[in-house]
Protein backbone atom coordinates (compact mmCIF):
# COMPACT_ATOMS: atom_id res chain seq x y z
CA UNK A 1 0.00 0.00 0.00
CA UNK A 2 2.59 2.60 0.55
CA UNK A 3 4.86 1.37 -2.24
CA UNK A 4 1.60 2.15 -4.16
CA UNK A 5 1.13 5.71 -2.32
CA UNK A 6 4.50 6.54 -3.38
CA UNK A 7 4.29 5.49 -6.89
CA UNK A 8 0.89 7.60 -7.09
CA UNK A 9 2.55 10.32 -5.48
CA UNK A 10 5.88 10.58 -8.24
CA UNK A 11 3.37 9.68 -11.34
CA UNK A 12 1.01 13.21 -9.92
CA UNK A 13 4.25 15.59 -9.90
CA UNK A 14 6.57 13.33 -12.23
CA UNK A 15 6.41 16.66 -14.31
CA UNK A 16 7.91 19.05 -11.61
CA UNK A 17 10.00 15.75 -9.96
CA UNK A 18 11.41 15.88 -13.93
CA UNK A 19 11.92 19.77 -13.78
CA UNK A 20 13.84 19.30 -10.25
CA UNK A 21 16.19 17.13 -11.90
CA UNK A 22 16.69 18.76 -14.98
CA UNK A 23 17.53 22.10 -12.41
CA UNK A 24 19.78 20.11 -10.19
CA UNK A 25 21.70 18.46 -14.26
CA UNK A 26 22.42 22.37 -15.07
CA UNK A 27 24.08 23.19 -11.59
CA UNK A 28 26.01 20.74 -11.64
CA UNK A 29 26.74 21.11 -15.06
CA UNK A 30 27.74 25.03 -14.23
CA UNK A 31 30.03 23.99 -11.01
CA UNK A 32 32.07 21.76 -13.11
CA UNK A 33 32.65 19.51 -9.80
CA UNK A 34 32.11 16.23 -11.52
CA UNK A 35 32.65 16.04 -15.10
CA UNK A 36 29.26 16.18 -17.63
CA UNK A 37 29.07 12.97 -18.54
CA UNK A 38 28.95 11.85 -14.74
CA UNK A 39 26.31 14.50 -14.18
CA UNK A 40 24.54 12.88 -17.01
CA UNK A 41 24.87 9.35 -15.43
CA UNK A 42 23.47 10.63 -12.19
CA UNK A 43 20.42 12.67 -14.07
CA UNK A 44 19.75 8.94 -16.04
CA UNK A 45 19.97 7.42 -12.72
CA UNK A 46 17.60 9.46 -11.05
CA UNK A 47 14.70 9.02 -13.96
CA UNK A 48 14.95 5.28 -13.35
CA UNK A 49 15.37 5.59 -9.23
CA UNK A 50 11.51 7.92 -9.66
CA UNK A 51 10.64 5.24 -12.37
CA UNK A 52 9.96 7.57 -14.75
CA UNK A 53 11.96 5.69 -17.38
CA UNK A 54 12.07 2.23 -17.33
CA UNK A 55 14.90 -0.46 -18.20
CA UNK A 56 13.13 -0.95 -21.44
CA UNK A 57 13.16 2.89 -22.11
CA UNK A 58 16.73 2.95 -20.97
CA UNK A 59 18.09 0.69 -23.20
CA UNK A 60 16.06 2.03 -26.00
CA UNK A 61 18.81 5.01 -26.20
CA UNK A 62 21.61 2.64 -27.18
CA UNK A 63 19.61 1.70 -30.39
CA UNK A 64 19.65 5.89 -31.69
CA UNK A 65 22.45 6.25 -34.33
CA UNK A 66 23.30 9.19 -34.01
CA UNK A 67 25.88 8.15 -31.05
CA UNK A 68 27.77 5.04 -33.50
CA UNK A 69 27.39 7.74 -36.59
CA UNK A 70 29.50 10.48 -33.68
CA UNK A 71 31.94 7.14 -33.07
CA UNK A 72 32.52 6.11 -36.57
CA UNK A 73 33.37 10.10 -37.62
CA UNK A 74 35.66 9.85 -34.99
CA UNK A 75 37.34 6.77 -36.04
CA UNK A 76 37.53 8.43 -39.67
CA UNK A 77 39.24 11.82 -38.26
CA UNK A 78 41.69 9.18 -36.50
CA UNK A 79 42.40 7.61 -39.76
CA UNK A 80 42.94 11.16 -41.61
CA UNK A 81 45.50 11.98 -39.11
CA UNK A 82 47.00 8.67 -38.76
CA UNK A 83 47.79 8.96 -42.26
CA UNK A 84 49.35 12.10 -42.20
CA UNK A 85 46.58 14.13 -44.26
CA UNK A 86 46.20 17.34 -42.38
CA UNK A 87 50.07 17.29 -41.47
CA UNK A 88 50.27 17.66 -45.62
CA UNK A 89 48.20 19.95 -45.48
CA UNK A 90 49.63 22.38 -42.83
CA UNK A 91 52.99 21.45 -44.28
CA UNK A 92 51.98 23.34 -47.24
CA UNK A 93 50.86 26.32 -45.83
CA UNK A 94 53.81 26.48 -43.61
CA UNK A 95 56.34 26.43 -46.70
CA UNK A 96 53.88 29.20 -48.55
CA UNK A 97 54.34 31.55 -45.23
CA UNK A 98 57.91 32.53 -46.05
CA UNK A 99 56.70 34.57 -49.36
CA UNK A 100 53.22 35.59 -48.00
CA UNK A 101 52.92 35.15 -44.51
CA UNK A 102 48.65 36.67 -44.40
CA UNK A 103 47.67 34.55 -47.14
CA UNK A 104 49.07 31.61 -45.83
CA UNK A 105 47.54 32.51 -42.16
CA UNK A 106 44.36 33.11 -44.31
CA UNK A 107 44.92 29.41 -46.09
CA UNK A 108 45.81 27.88 -42.69
CA UNK A 109 42.05 29.28 -41.71
CA UNK A 110 40.45 27.88 -44.61
CA UNK A 111 42.16 24.71 -44.18
CA UNK A 112 40.53 24.09 -40.67
CA UNK A 113 37.34 25.00 -41.41
CA UNK A 114 36.83 22.79 -44.58
CA UNK A 115 38.29 20.08 -42.24
CA UNK A 116 35.78 21.19 -39.59
CA UNK A 117 32.74 20.30 -42.12
CA UNK A 118 33.53 16.89 -42.79
CA UNK A 119 35.90 15.39 -39.24
CA UNK A 120 35.56 15.92 -35.89
CA UNK A 121 37.24 19.54 -35.21
CA UNK A 122 38.70 18.11 -31.86
CA UNK A 123 41.75 16.27 -33.56
CA UNK A 124 42.04 19.12 -36.31
CA UNK A 125 42.72 21.88 -33.63
CA UNK A 126 45.13 19.52 -31.57
CA UNK A 127 47.32 18.63 -34.79
CA UNK A 128 47.02 22.57 -36.01
CA UNK A 129 47.73 24.02 -32.12
CA UNK A 130 51.78 23.32 -32.74
CA UNK A 131 50.97 24.41 -36.40
CA UNK A 132 50.13 27.98 -35.16
CA UNK A 133 52.74 27.88 -33.18
CA UNK A 134 54.77 27.41 -35.91
CA UNK A 135 53.62 29.50 -37.82
CA UNK A 136 53.38 32.96 -35.59
CA UNK A 137 57.59 31.86 -35.36
CA UNK A 138 57.67 31.88 -39.24
CA UNK A 139 54.94 34.97 -39.78
CA UNK A 140 55.68 37.09 -36.63
CA UNK A 141 52.16 36.88 -35.74
CA UNK A 142 51.21 36.40 -32.06
CA UNK A 143 49.99 33.05 -31.55
CA UNK A 144 47.24 34.47 -29.33
CA UNK A 145 46.11 36.89 -32.06
CA UNK A 146 45.84 33.46 -33.86
CA UNK A 147 44.56 30.31 -31.29
CA UNK A 148 41.35 31.56 -30.58
CA UNK A 149 40.57 32.34 -34.14
CA UNK A 150 41.04 29.19 -34.65
CA UNK A 151 38.26 27.73 -32.50
CA UNK A 152 35.90 29.59 -33.56
CA UNK A 153 37.17 28.97 -37.31
CA UNK A 154 36.69 25.19 -36.66
CA UNK A 155 33.49 25.47 -34.55
CA UNK A 156 31.55 27.54 -37.85
CA UNK A 157 33.49 25.01 -40.01
CA UNK A 158 31.39 22.32 -38.33
CA UNK A 159 27.98 23.71 -38.78
CA UNK A 160 28.67 23.80 -42.22
CA UNK A 161 27.11 20.44 -42.42
CA UNK A 162 25.28 17.54 -40.62
CA UNK A 163 28.27 15.69 -39.85
CA UNK A 164 30.28 18.61 -39.05
CA UNK A 165 30.13 18.25 -35.19
CA UNK A 166 28.69 16.02 -32.97
CA UNK A 167 25.43 18.62 -31.96
CA UNK A 168 24.29 18.34 -35.23
CA UNK A 169 23.95 14.50 -35.50
CA UNK A 170 22.43 14.40 -31.60
CA UNK A 171 19.59 17.29 -32.97
CA UNK A 172 18.91 15.58 -36.20
CA UNK A 173 18.56 12.33 -34.04
CA UNK A 174 16.14 13.46 -31.20
CA UNK A 175 14.10 15.72 -33.99
CA UNK A 176 13.73 12.33 -36.22
CA UNK A 177 12.58 10.66 -32.27
CA UNK A 178 9.70 12.88 -32.44
CA UNK A 179 8.35 12.12 -35.85
CA UNK A 180 10.39 14.96 -38.04
CA UNK A 181 12.06 14.33 -41.43
CA UNK A 182 15.75 13.50 -41.53
CA UNK A 183 18.23 16.10 -42.15
CA UNK A 184 19.90 16.04 -45.78
CA UNK A 185 24.01 16.08 -45.11
CA UNK A 186 23.84 19.83 -46.66
CA UNK A 187 20.65 21.40 -45.99
CA UNK A 188 22.08 23.53 -43.10
CA UNK A 189 25.32 24.19 -45.34
CA UNK A 190 23.49 27.88 -46.58
CA UNK A 191 22.79 29.29 -42.92
CA UNK A 192 26.13 27.84 -41.89
CA UNK A 193 27.92 29.40 -44.47
CA UNK A 194 26.22 32.92 -44.15
CA UNK A 195 26.92 32.40 -40.25
CA UNK A 196 30.66 31.51 -40.97
CA UNK A 197 30.73 34.59 -43.48
CA UNK A 198 28.99 36.78 -40.64
CA UNK A 199 31.68 35.17 -37.96
CA UNK A 200 34.39 35.74 -39.94
CA UNK A 201 33.49 39.63 -40.33
CA UNK A 202 33.22 39.70 -36.55
CA UNK A 203 36.56 38.37 -35.98
CA UNK A 204 38.41 40.97 -38.29
CA UNK A 205 36.87 44.45 -37.54
CA UNK A 206 35.80 43.46 -33.38
CA UNK A 207 37.02 40.32 -32.20
CA UNK A 208 40.97 40.51 -33.30
CA UNK A 209 41.40 43.90 -31.48
CA UNK A 210 40.56 42.77 -28.17
CA UNK A 211 43.01 39.52 -28.51
CA UNK A 212 45.44 39.84 -26.60
CA UNK A 213 49.00 39.88 -27.93
CA UNK A 214 52.78 38.53 -27.08
CA UNK A 215 53.77 34.20 -27.30
CA UNK A 216 51.53 31.45 -26.20
CA UNK A 217 53.25 29.43 -23.36
CA UNK A 218 52.25 25.84 -24.89
CA UNK A 219 52.02 23.06 -22.50
CA UNK A 220 50.39 20.58 -25.23
CA UNK A 221 51.64 17.53 -26.83
CA UNK A 222 53.37 18.73 -30.05
CA UNK A 223 54.80 22.08 -28.79
CA UNK A 224 58.34 22.74 -29.03
CA UNK A 225 58.91 20.40 -25.80
CA UNK A 226 58.25 17.72 -27.47
CA UNK A 227 60.83 17.67 -30.06
CA UNK A 228 63.58 15.44 -30.86
CA UNK A 229 67.31 16.16 -31.32
CA UNK A 230 68.13 13.34 -33.88
CA UNK A 231 70.35 12.94 -37.06
CA UNK A 232 69.39 11.36 -40.74
CA UNK A 233 72.97 10.20 -42.64
CA UNK A 234 72.74 9.95 -46.40
CA UNK A 235 73.35 6.46 -47.26
CA UNK A 236 75.30 5.15 -50.01
CA UNK A 237 72.12 3.66 -52.25
CA UNK A 238 69.98 6.93 -51.19
CA UNK A 239 68.17 8.32 -53.95
CA UNK A 240 68.63 12.19 -52.62
CA UNK A 241 72.38 11.67 -53.60
CA UNK A 242 73.47 15.13 -55.53
CA UNK A 243 70.34 16.78 -54.63
CA UNK A 244 69.57 19.95 -52.49
CA UNK A 245 68.56 19.87 -48.72
CA UNK A 246 65.74 21.73 -50.05
CA UNK A 247 64.59 18.62 -52.02
CA UNK A 248 64.06 16.43 -49.45
CA UNK A 249 60.32 16.02 -48.66
CA UNK A 250 61.43 15.97 -44.65
CA UNK A 251 62.87 19.53 -44.86
CA UNK A 252 58.74 20.72 -46.28
CA UNK A 253 57.39 19.16 -43.22
CA UNK A 254 56.15 21.69 -40.76
CA UNK A 255 57.24 19.81 -37.71
CA UNK A 256 60.63 19.32 -38.50
CA UNK A 257 63.52 21.50 -38.67
CA UNK A 258 67.00 21.08 -39.62
CA UNK A 259 69.60 22.73 -38.16
CA UNK A 260 72.79 21.52 -39.69
CA UNK A 261 74.55 19.20 -42.25
CA UNK A 262 77.78 17.61 -41.54
CA UNK A 263 79.73 16.87 -44.82
CA UNK A 264 83.25 15.28 -45.04
CA UNK A 265 85.03 18.71 -45.70
CA UNK A 266 82.51 21.20 -43.16
CA UNK A 267 79.22 21.80 -41.21
CA UNK A 268 76.77 24.16 -42.41
CA UNK A 269 74.52 26.01 -40.05
CA UNK A 270 73.13 28.66 -42.58
CA UNK A 271 72.11 28.76 -45.95
CA UNK A 272 71.37 24.58 -45.42
CA UNK A 273 68.79 24.33 -48.22
CA UNK A 274 71.38 24.74 -50.73
CA UNK A 275 73.89 22.10 -49.38
CA UNK A 276 74.23 19.50 -51.77
CA UNK A 277 74.38 16.01 -50.80
CA UNK A 278 76.65 13.15 -50.96
CA UNK A 279 76.65 9.53 -49.12
CA UNK A 280 77.94 9.82 -46.05
CA UNK A 281 76.79 13.69 -45.15
CA UNK A 282 74.78 13.80 -41.90
CA UNK A 283 71.17 16.02 -41.63
CA UNK A 284 70.82 17.25 -37.92
CA UNK A 285 67.42 17.70 -37.15
CA UNK A 286 65.22 18.31 -34.49
CA UNK A 287 61.39 16.99 -35.41
CA UNK A 288 58.36 15.78 -33.22
CA UNK A 289 58.39 11.85 -31.92
CA UNK A 290 55.72 10.62 -34.57
CA UNK A 291 58.07 12.30 -37.44
CA UNK A 292 60.97 10.11 -36.14
CA UNK A 293 59.34 7.19 -36.00
CA UNK A 294 57.84 7.45 -39.30
CA UNK A 295 61.61 7.65 -40.49
CA UNK A 296 62.31 4.49 -39.37
CA UNK A 297 61.52 2.53 -42.86
CA UNK A 298 63.14 4.88 -44.63
CA UNK A 299 65.91 3.66 -46.78
CA UNK A 300 67.72 6.81 -47.92
CA UNK A 301 68.74 7.44 -44.19
CA UNK A 302 70.15 5.78 -41.00
CA UNK A 303 68.44 7.13 -38.37
CA UNK A 304 70.07 8.41 -35.34
CA UNK A 305 73.71 8.07 -33.55
CA UNK A 306 75.44 5.24 -36.04
CA UNK A 307 78.31 3.54 -35.44
CA UNK A 308 81.20 2.45 -37.99
CA UNK A 309 79.96 -1.01 -39.94
CA UNK A 310 76.30 0.17 -38.37
CA UNK A 311 74.46 -0.51 -41.35
CA UNK A 312 71.90 -3.40 -40.74
CA UNK A 313 67.95 -2.96 -40.78
CA UNK A 314 66.38 -1.00 -37.25
CA UNK A 315 65.65 -3.26 -34.41
CA UNK A 316 62.26 -5.03 -33.98
CA UNK A 317 61.79 -2.97 -30.56
CA UNK A 318 61.53 0.59 -29.96
CA UNK A 319 61.02 1.98 -26.31
CA UNK A 320 61.81 5.51 -24.82
CA UNK A 321 63.89 5.59 -21.62
CA UNK A 322 65.58 8.12 -19.17
CA UNK A 323 68.31 8.88 -17.91
CA UNK A 324 68.51 8.80 -14.43
CA UNK A 325 69.83 11.66 -11.69
CA UNK A 326 72.63 9.28 -10.70
CA UNK A 327 73.75 8.06 -14.21
CA UNK A 328 77.42 8.09 -13.89
CA UNK A 329 77.67 9.63 -17.78
CA UNK A 330 75.74 12.49 -16.95
CA UNK A 331 77.90 15.78 -18.24
CA UNK A 332 79.38 13.08 -21.01
CA UNK A 333 78.99 13.23 -24.59
CA UNK A 334 75.48 10.95 -25.66
CA UNK A 335 78.18 9.20 -27.97
CA UNK A 336 79.83 8.11 -25.29
CA UNK A 337 77.02 6.62 -22.52
CA UNK A 338 78.11 2.87 -21.92
CA UNK A 339 75.13 0.85 -22.63
CA UNK A 340 75.53 1.86 -26.64
CA UNK A 341 78.89 0.33 -26.34
CA UNK A 342 77.91 -2.92 -24.22
CA UNK A 343 74.41 -3.51 -26.15
CA UNK A 344 73.41 -3.86 -29.92
CA UNK A 345 71.12 -0.96 -30.06
CA UNK A 346 70.53 2.53 -31.41
CA UNK A 347 69.85 5.57 -29.55
CA UNK A 348 67.40 7.59 -32.76
CA UNK A 349 66.72 11.07 -30.84
CA UNK A 350 66.68 12.47 -27.37
CA UNK A 351 64.59 15.19 -25.69
CA UNK A 352 64.73 17.49 -23.17
CA UNK A 353 62.11 19.39 -21.64
CA UNK A 354 62.19 22.89 -23.39
CA UNK A 355 66.05 22.72 -23.77
CA UNK A 356 67.15 21.06 -26.56
CA UNK A 357 71.20 20.94 -27.49
CA UNK A 358 72.44 23.32 -30.01
CA UNK A 359 74.92 20.41 -30.69
CA UNK A 360 74.30 17.55 -33.18
CA UNK A 361 73.49 14.19 -31.28
CA UNK A 362 76.42 12.47 -30.88
CA UNK A 363 78.02 15.21 -28.75
CA UNK A 364 74.63 15.89 -26.90
CA UNK A 365 75.71 16.62 -23.17
CA UNK A 366 73.64 14.30 -21.01
CA UNK A 367 71.63 15.77 -18.66
CA UNK A 368 69.54 14.12 -15.70
CA UNK A 369 65.85 13.59 -17.35
CA UNK A 370 67.09 13.61 -20.83
CA UNK A 371 64.68 11.09 -22.61
CA UNK A 372 66.41 8.58 -25.11
CA UNK A 373 64.97 7.07 -28.15
CA UNK A 374 65.78 3.91 -28.58
CA UNK A 375 65.66 0.68 -31.24
CA UNK A 376 67.46 -2.81 -30.56
CA UNK A 377 66.43 -6.70 -30.77
CA UNK A 378 63.91 -7.45 -28.26
CA UNK A 379 67.05 -9.78 -26.40
CA UNK A 380 68.97 -6.16 -26.40
CA UNK A 381 65.96 -4.46 -25.07
CA UNK A 382 65.02 -6.54 -22.51
CA UNK A 383 68.52 -5.95 -21.00
CA UNK A 384 68.38 -2.55 -20.69
CA UNK A 385 65.76 -2.95 -18.29
CA UNK A 386 68.13 -4.02 -15.89
CA UNK A 387 70.20 -1.05 -16.25
CA UNK A 388 69.38 1.06 -13.06
CA UNK A 389 70.77 4.64 -14.66
CA UNK A 390 67.98 4.26 -16.64
CA UNK A 391 64.44 4.43 -15.32
CA UNK A 392 60.43 4.82 -17.07
CA UNK A 393 61.31 2.75 -19.63
CA UNK A 394 58.38 1.65 -21.81
CA UNK A 395 57.40 1.07 -25.28
CA UNK A 396 56.52 4.08 -27.42
CA UNK A 397 53.07 4.52 -28.21
CA UNK A 398 53.46 6.88 -30.72
CA UNK A 399 52.92 5.16 -34.34
CA UNK A 400 54.27 6.19 -37.64
CA UNK A 401 52.32 7.89 -40.50
CA UNK A 402 50.67 5.88 -42.97
CA UNK A 403 51.01 8.05 -45.25
CA UNK A 404 51.13 5.90 -48.60
CA UNK A 405 47.16 5.56 -47.20
CA UNK A 406 46.23 8.83 -47.60
CA UNK A 407 44.43 8.75 -50.59
CA UNK A 408 41.99 6.17 -49.12
CA UNK A 409 41.44 7.41 -46.13
CA UNK A 410 40.43 10.60 -48.05
CA UNK A 411 38.35 8.55 -50.48
CA UNK A 412 36.31 7.12 -47.40
CA UNK A 413 35.67 10.04 -45.93
CA UNK A 414 34.39 11.07 -49.57
CA UNK A 415 32.53 7.95 -50.20
CA UNK A 416 30.67 8.47 -46.84
CA UNK A 417 29.78 12.16 -47.48
CA UNK A 418 28.93 11.14 -51.11
CA UNK A 419 26.63 8.01 -50.20
CA UNK A 420 24.77 10.07 -47.22
CA UNK A 421 24.22 13.23 -49.69
CA UNK A 422 23.00 11.36 -52.51
CA UNK A 423 21.02 9.47 -50.08
CA UNK A 424 21.91 6.16 -51.46
CA UNK A 425 22.03 4.88 -47.62
CA UNK A 426 22.14 6.58 -44.02
CA UNK A 427 24.80 8.83 -42.22
CA UNK A 428 24.74 5.95 -39.77
CA UNK A 429 25.09 3.07 -42.29
CA UNK A 430 27.94 5.56 -44.86
CA UNK A 431 29.84 6.09 -41.95
CA UNK A 432 30.17 2.72 -40.51
CA UNK A 433 31.15 1.23 -44.42
CA UNK A 434 33.71 4.38 -44.04
CA UNK A 435 35.29 2.89 -40.50
CA UNK A 436 35.46 -0.69 -42.25
CA UNK A 437 37.08 0.38 -45.23
CA UNK A 438 39.67 2.01 -43.99
CA UNK A 439 40.34 -0.38 -41.06
CA UNK A 440 40.79 -3.60 -43.91
CA UNK A 441 43.21 -1.08 -45.90
CA UNK A 442 45.35 -0.45 -42.73
CA UNK A 443 45.12 3.23 -42.78
CA UNK A 444 44.65 2.55 -39.22
CA UNK A 445 44.94 0.14 -36.32
CA UNK A 446 42.16 -1.59 -34.87
CA UNK A 447 43.68 -0.59 -31.57
CA UNK A 448 43.88 3.20 -32.88
CA UNK A 449 41.00 3.70 -34.33
CA UNK A 450 38.75 2.60 -30.91
CA UNK A 451 41.06 5.13 -29.02
CA UNK A 452 40.56 7.50 -31.49
CA UNK A 453 36.99 7.66 -30.06
CA UNK A 454 35.95 9.46 -27.52
CA UNK A 455 33.79 7.89 -24.85
CA UNK A 456 33.47 10.74 -22.70
CA UNK A 457 31.47 12.46 -25.49
CA UNK A 458 29.51 9.06 -26.31
CA UNK A 459 28.59 7.85 -22.44
CA UNK A 460 27.41 11.89 -22.04
CA UNK A 461 25.05 11.27 -25.05
CA UNK A 462 23.79 8.24 -24.49
CA UNK A 463 23.26 9.40 -20.57
CA UNK A 464 21.64 12.35 -21.93
CA UNK A 465 19.34 11.00 -24.46
CA UNK A 466 18.18 8.81 -21.51
CA UNK A 467 17.67 12.38 -19.88
CA UNK A 468 15.85 13.36 -22.66
CA UNK A 469 13.28 10.31 -22.42
CA UNK A 470 12.75 10.70 -19.44
CA UNK A 471 11.47 14.85 -19.22
CA UNK A 472 8.92 13.68 -22.32
CA UNK A 473 7.33 10.94 -20.19
CA UNK A 474 7.48 12.75 -17.31
CA UNK A 475 5.46 15.51 -18.52
CA UNK A 476 8.08 18.18 -17.95
CA UNK A 477 8.72 18.86 -21.51
CA UNK A 478 4.75 19.33 -21.55
CA UNK A 479 4.86 21.67 -18.27
CA UNK A 480 7.39 23.90 -20.09
CA UNK A 481 5.52 24.58 -23.43
CA UNK A 482 2.75 25.48 -21.28
CA UNK A 483 4.44 27.86 -19.13
CA UNK A 484 5.75 29.52 -22.10
CA UNK A 485 3.36 29.48 -24.49
CA UNK A 486 1.16 32.39 -23.50
CA UNK A 487 4.28 34.36 -23.83
CA UNK A 488 5.26 33.45 -26.66
CA UNK A 489 1.24 32.52 -28.77
CA UNK A 490 1.75 36.31 -30.20
CA UNK A 491 5.05 36.88 -30.89
CA UNK A 492 6.33 37.20 -34.59
CA UNK A 493 7.56 34.26 -36.30
CA UNK A 494 11.52 36.16 -36.37
CA UNK A 495 10.93 36.88 -32.93
CA UNK A 496 10.29 33.37 -31.89
CA UNK A 497 13.34 32.10 -33.45
CA UNK A 498 15.54 34.48 -31.52
CA UNK A 499 14.16 33.61 -28.41
CA UNK A 500 14.97 30.05 -29.35
CA UNK A 501 18.09 30.76 -30.13
CA UNK A 502 19.46 33.24 -27.05
CA UNK A 503 17.72 30.29 -24.37
CA UNK A 504 19.95 27.85 -26.14
CA UNK A 505 23.30 29.66 -27.05
CA UNK A 506 23.06 31.48 -23.01
CA UNK A 507 22.82 27.58 -22.13
CA UNK A 508 25.21 26.27 -24.53
CA UNK A 509 28.24 29.01 -22.82
CA UNK A 510 27.36 27.52 -19.39
CA UNK A 511 27.04 23.81 -19.87
CA UNK A 512 27.53 21.09 -22.56
CA UNK A 513 26.62 21.75 -26.17
CA UNK A 514 25.46 18.04 -26.40
CA UNK A 515 22.80 18.06 -23.51
CA UNK A 516 21.91 21.61 -24.77
CA UNK A 517 20.82 20.37 -27.87
CA UNK A 518 19.40 17.24 -26.09
CA UNK A 519 16.83 18.94 -24.17
CA UNK A 520 15.99 22.03 -25.87
CA UNK A 521 15.58 20.46 -29.50
CA UNK A 522 12.45 18.36 -28.47
CA UNK A 523 11.37 21.74 -26.33
CA UNK A 524 11.17 23.70 -29.58
CA UNK A 525 9.46 20.89 -31.32
CA UNK A 526 6.74 20.93 -28.71
CA UNK A 527 6.13 24.42 -28.59
CA UNK A 528 6.28 24.75 -32.54
CA UNK A 529 3.35 22.13 -32.43
CA UNK A 530 1.38 23.64 -29.66
CA UNK A 531 1.96 27.03 -32.16
CA UNK A 532 0.35 24.86 -34.93
CA UNK A 533 3.69 26.38 -36.54
CA UNK A 534 6.67 24.53 -38.71
CA UNK A 535 8.97 22.91 -36.19
CA UNK A 536 11.78 22.61 -38.79
CA UNK A 537 13.04 26.11 -38.71
CA UNK A 538 13.40 26.59 -34.59
CA UNK A 539 15.21 22.93 -34.32
CA UNK A 540 17.88 24.77 -37.40
CA UNK A 541 18.20 27.85 -34.90
CA UNK A 542 19.14 25.26 -31.79
CA UNK A 543 21.73 23.29 -33.92
CA UNK A 544 23.35 25.87 -34.39
CA UNK A 545 22.69 27.44 -31.07
CA UNK A 546 24.28 24.62 -29.72
CA UNK A 547 27.52 24.55 -31.03
CA UNK A 548 27.51 28.77 -31.28
CA UNK A 549 30.44 29.03 -27.73
CA UNK A 550 32.44 31.93 -28.39
CA UNK A 551 31.94 33.93 -25.32
CA UNK A 552 33.72 31.26 -22.41
CA UNK A 553 36.46 28.92 -22.77
CA UNK A 554 34.22 25.71 -21.32
CA UNK A 555 31.20 25.43 -24.04
CA UNK A 556 32.89 23.95 -26.00
CA UNK A 557 35.99 21.28 -26.58
CA UNK A 558 38.04 23.11 -28.91
CA UNK A 559 37.83 26.66 -26.82
CA UNK A 560 39.21 24.26 -23.89
CA UNK A 561 42.09 23.33 -25.94
CA UNK A 562 42.98 26.46 -26.90
CA UNK A 563 42.30 28.19 -23.17
CA UNK A 564 45.31 26.03 -22.25
CA UNK A 565 47.51 26.12 -24.74
CA UNK A 566 47.43 29.98 -25.31
CA UNK A 567 47.45 30.24 -21.88
CA UNK A 568 44.53 32.80 -22.20
CA UNK A 569 42.64 34.07 -19.16
CA UNK A 570 38.99 33.71 -19.22
CA UNK A 571 37.78 37.41 -20.05
CA UNK A 572 39.93 36.92 -23.61
CA UNK A 573 37.10 34.83 -24.39
CA UNK A 574 34.53 36.79 -22.98
CA UNK A 575 35.88 39.76 -25.01
CA UNK A 576 36.60 38.27 -28.51
CA UNK A 577 33.56 35.96 -28.43
CA UNK A 578 30.62 38.48 -27.57
CA UNK A 579 30.94 39.92 -30.99
CA UNK A 580 31.23 36.48 -32.91
CA UNK A 581 27.79 35.34 -30.67
CA UNK A 582 25.99 38.29 -31.70
CA UNK A 583 27.33 38.74 -35.04
CA UNK A 584 26.80 34.97 -35.77
CA UNK A 585 23.06 34.74 -34.08
CA UNK A 586 21.48 37.80 -35.64
CA UNK A 587 22.78 36.22 -39.07
CA UNK A 588 21.60 32.94 -38.58
CA UNK A 589 18.65 34.13 -37.11
CA UNK A 590 17.64 36.17 -40.03
CA UNK A 591 18.82 33.47 -42.75
CA UNK A 592 16.46 30.57 -41.20
CA UNK A 593 13.59 33.22 -41.11
CA UNK A 594 13.85 34.67 -44.97
CA UNK A 595 14.78 30.76 -45.90
CA UNK A 596 12.53 28.86 -44.39
CA UNK A 597 9.73 30.81 -42.74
Amino acid sequence: MILEAIRAIIAEWSAYIGLVILVLMFAGFISERFPAAVVAILGACAFLFFGIIDSKGLFSVFSNPAPITIGAMFVLSGALLRTGTIDAVADMIIRRSKKRPRLAVAEMFLGAFVASAFMNNTPVVLVMIPIILKLGKETGYSPKKLLIPLSFICILGGTTTLIGTSTNLIVDAVAQDSGMEAFGIFEITPFGLVAAGAGVLMLIFFSSWLLPDGQADSMLPGSDESDFLTELTVRNASEFKGKKVSDLPVSKRARVAITAVKTAERTYRHNIEDVVLSAGDIIVTRMDLQELISLRGNTNYKIGIVRKGDAGPMGESLVEATIAPSHPAIGSRLFDIPFLSQLNVRILGMTRYRNLPRSDLPNARIHAADRLLVTGSNADIRRMYENPNLFGIVETKTRAFRRDRAPIAIGALAAVVLMAALGIVSIAVAAILGVGAILLARCIDAEEAWSAIDGNVLVLIFAMLAVGLGLQQAGTVELLVETVHPVLANIPPLALIFVIYLISVILTEMVTNNAVAIIITPLAISLAQDLGIDPRPLVVAVMFAASASFATPIGYQTNTLVYAAGNYRFTDFFKAGIPLTIGVGFSTCLTIYFLMM
